[in-house]
């Protein structure tokens, strides 16, 4: 399974994995309503808004995780 890292950009993450969106919103990134930053990764997005990296990460692949073991 691929992993999520800091140099996938806003649009892949989306497309790939939509319930993302949830938790990029739970900490107000609402990035994913930005068209330029669509094409931001999500470590500039993430350090743009002066929030942790590897916490945000380590959610974000967790929910991936989680999603695939309930398919």
């Amino acid at each position: 399974m691929p992993k999520i890292t800091k140099d996938t950009t806003i649009k892949e993450l989306l497309e790939k994995y939509p319930k993302a969106a949830e938790i990029l919103m739970k900490y107000n990134l609402h990035c994913f309503g930005c068209p330029f930053a669509m094409m931001e990764t999500i470590e500039t997005a993430i350090k743009a808004h002066g929030l942790d990296l590897d916490a945000i990460l380590k959610e974000l692949n967790q929910a991936l995780e989680d999603d695939s073991e309930d398919s």
